[in-house]
């Protein structure tokens, strides 16, 4: 499928992980895709990846939490390419703060509110008028499992920043809807990037990992590409009448009416 031939869609800190396999599902359809993120040589090794693969991703080294940067970003990347049509706004993380919320501090809290919502909230406010002017947009806000249903593994400053993007998420539908802009959540379980492995390792047991497994009805851990599917979805043409959604990528293991 060639869902995106002329679309344009910016990824937040996605030179590893979920975000990196958005990038390159989205390109592989067409998309000229822009991957933003400070690891420097991530970015190196996504360029590469990308000339091998033959797919249009542009990389551009900033700190999302420094909002002139990302006005700046956002700026560059309107200029030359003309228009922006998805954004997917993946940066986020538990920070590896303590899991009980009594040994949590002020900064603990901050930290993660910060990555996980108000970098976001920043990149929103840049690239929406753009959208607006174009009459079309597609935003993808990454929440999480652990927003909806609590974490076994992150703390509380990040479920409560993930709950967050979810309310972010129907304001902004409801917002910008009339202007041709749909925003949506997608929110995975626990899906094994690298770094997520490396988590579960050291705040669980074998035996609390198999049992995690167990209480997953597809009897299966979450891939990079289940989420990428589920984004390439919401962020297409075909998803113009899905708005203000919740999208669960988490096997079943946690469901609601």
């Amino acid at each position: 499928m060639r869902r995106y031939e002329s679309r344009v869609a910016l990824i937040t800190a996605a030179a590893t992980g979920l975000g990196r396999g958005v990038a390159f599902r989205l390109a592989s359809e067409g998309a000229r895709v822009m991957v933003w993120d400070r690891d420097k040589d991530a970015l190196d090794e996504v360029r590469a990846d990308a000339a091998r693969a033959g797919a249009t991703i542009e990389c551009d080294a900033l700190d999302m939490l420094d909002k002139e940067q990302v006005r700046n970003a956002v700026a560059r990347l309107a200029a030359r390419q003309g228009r922006i049509d998805v954004l997917v706004n993946n940066i986020g993380g538990s920070l590896h703060v303590p899991f009980r919320f009594l040994e949590q501090t002020d900064e603990d809290w901050e930290r993660v509110m910060d990555v996980n919502v108000t970098a976001c909230v920043w990149v929103t406010r840049e690239v929406v008028p753009h959208m607006q002017r174009q009459r079309y947009g597609r935003i993808i806000n990454m929440g999480s499992k652990a927003g909806r249903f609590g974490s076994l593994f992150a703390g509380t400053p990040y479920v409560a920043a993930k709950g967050a993007m979810q309310a972010f998420t129907l304001q902004l539908a409801q917002e910008f809807g009339p202007d041709g802009i749909t925003c949506n959540t997608v929110c995975p379980g626990a899906i094994l990037t690298p770094r997520v492995e490396k988590f579960l390792a050291e705040r669980h047991t074998p035996e609390k990992r198999a049992e995690v497994l167990a209480s997953i009805p597809v009897r299966r851990q979450g891939r990079v590409e289940d989420v990428a599917a589920a984004i390439a979805y919401l962020a297409s043409e075909e998803a113009g009448f899905v708005n203000g959604a919740t999208l669960d990528v988490n096997g079943g293991q946690a469901m609601s009416i």
